[in-house]
């Protein structure tokens, strides 16, 4: 038999993220056939997804073509959205046909969680990819159009007040970045509106934010946060979000058109209808390797995969979590392919960064604690460096001096956007398919009221 005869193993990879793109490229010089597989043609950098939706950065400025980085990498790229897949008969269904693998790696990313919460998955616009970026960039500025020639107070002070449920780092950052906009740009921007109309307000349902960090680094960001115009509510439960307000526990109400959801995240629903045994918040059981229990040529890695730690908790589902993974499942899957021993998968932890605006941050990191302009500039020049590629690198720093010096935001634009095409929820439509088409309202199964109480508080939810 020839060389050219050789059947090389067929390795697919689900998702574009931090895990399945930093895999791919580890395997591109692997003995295998690789195939990443994304229904986006383009990678985005989660960690500044916050600064689109608050028109500080543009979508270009954070995303970048996975053809141009996986180019000359002998790396092939399917657009495809998932649909289903048959572990037994190895066949992963996309909407654009069906593709056998002799390994798979599931790094699908996760979804909002909304914990049940009446109206939540209706109402609230979630900040967990550019689908979301957009439409909540668009609702913000919209808002001040419309306040800005409405006469009734009622209506103009609901428009203008803006909730943020989930004190966690997306929402610590979101509501600093939130807070800048308004108070800077477009308070000059609209000088008919007086700038102590506008409201801000962050709901934490535990006793502090920024849960997963140092209490002396959370008392700092929620002081930063207040000193800037943000109203932060701790020990606070969210039970009910409408199209015109939040219902809370304590009997209370917001009236605001906008509610942003930033409580917590889940497992793509999805997996739960391919046989896979998932844990708390909708995320696949995995080995130490990262490979299925009982499905070795199966590898599940990211925010989808129950990797537990040292301690035995569950990884968090960060980033840097994410691209350790994906640089070990290049080694795992060249081991498992060469018939060798898959080594166990070791998180090396570098710590937690969380930017609370201009010249302020928190930094846990090198083992020690930062806050103020270090941990500031610490922030920028780790999250400038861990940018896929130069011109974005360039676009981010340029945009970064131009709103540190003018005090603007340049992309402060009001596009026209299809609702329908950048659907608010799509998990909701990805439950559907798995379930069979049920109702909309359910992304997920509901969970129990224990599993809500542990997610929330691991989660730092507001829900």
């Amino acid at each position: 038999m020839t060389d050219s005869m050789v059947v090389r193993p067929r390795v697919v990879i689900v998702g574009a993220g931090f895990a399945g793109l930093w895999a791919a490229q580890g395997l591109a010089d692997a003995p295998c056939d690789v195939t990443l597989v994304d229904r986006n043609n383009f990678h985005t950098f989660y960690p500044l997804l916050y600064q689109v939706a608050a028109a500080e950065l543009g979508p270009t400025d954070i995303a970048y073509p996975v053809r141009s980085i996986l180019r000359g990498q002998g790396v092939r790229f399917r657009m495809a959205d998932v649909r289903g897949l048959d572990p037994d008969a190895r066949v992963l269904r996309t909407d654009d046909g069906d593709i056998d693998y002799d390994v798979l790696v599931l790094a699908l990313g996760s979804v909002p969680a909304f914990f049940g919460v009446e109206g939540a998955e209706e109402h609230a616009f979630p900040l967990r990819d550019m689908t979301h970026a957009l439409p909540l960039r668009q609702e913000v500025l919209s808002r001040f159009e419309r306040a800005a020639f409405e006469s009734d107070p009622d209506r103009r002070r609901a428009l203008l007040t803006f909730v943020i449920v989930g004190g966690g780092p997306t929402g610590v950052e979101y509501a600093g970045a939130l807070a800048e906009l308004v108070h800077g740009p477009l308070a000059r921007d609209y000088p008919t509106i007086p700038d102590d109309e506008v409201r801000i307000v962050l709901l934490e349902g535990a006793d502090r934010v920024l849960l997963a960090m140092h209490e002396r680094l959370s008392a700092y960001a929620a002081s930063r946060l207040q000193a800037r115009g943000v109203e932060v509510r701790l020990d606070t439960m969210v039970t009910r979000i409408r199209d015109d307000g939040v219902d809370l526990a304590d009997g209370s109400a917001i009236d605001s058109r906008t509610v942003v959801w930033t409580a917590g995240i889940q497992g793509d629903p999805m997996v739960r209808s391919w046989g896979l045994e998932t844990g708390r918040g909708g995320r696949v059981v995995v080995d130490p390797t990262l490979q299925v229990p009982g499905r070795p040529e199966l590898f599940v890695a990211g925010d989808l995969a129950r990797a537990l730690g040292g301690d035995g908790e569950p990884l968090p589902q960060v980033a840097p979590v994410a691209v350790q993974q994906g640089r070990h499942l290049a080694v795992a899957v060249k081991a498992h392919l060469s018939g060798e021993s898959v080594p166990a998968f070791e998180y090396d932890d570098p710590g937690m960064l969380a930017v609370i605006g201009r010249n302020h941050a928190v930094a846990d990191v090198f083992g020690r604690r930062f806050t103020g302009f270090l941990a500031w500039w610490l922030w920028a020049l780790i999250h400038v460096a861990k940018l896929v590629g130069f011109r974005n690198r360039v676009l981010v720093l340029v945009n970064w001096a131009w709103n540190y010096i003018f005090f603007e935001r340049a992309v402060r634009l009001i596009l026209p956007i299809d609702d329908e095409a950048l659907e608010l929820h799509p998990e909701a439509e990805r439950a559907e398919r798995a379930e069979g088409g049920e109702a909309r309202g359910a992304a997920a199964d509901p969970p129990g009221e224990t599993e809500v109480a542990e997610d929330a508080e691991e989660a730092g939810a507001a829900g």
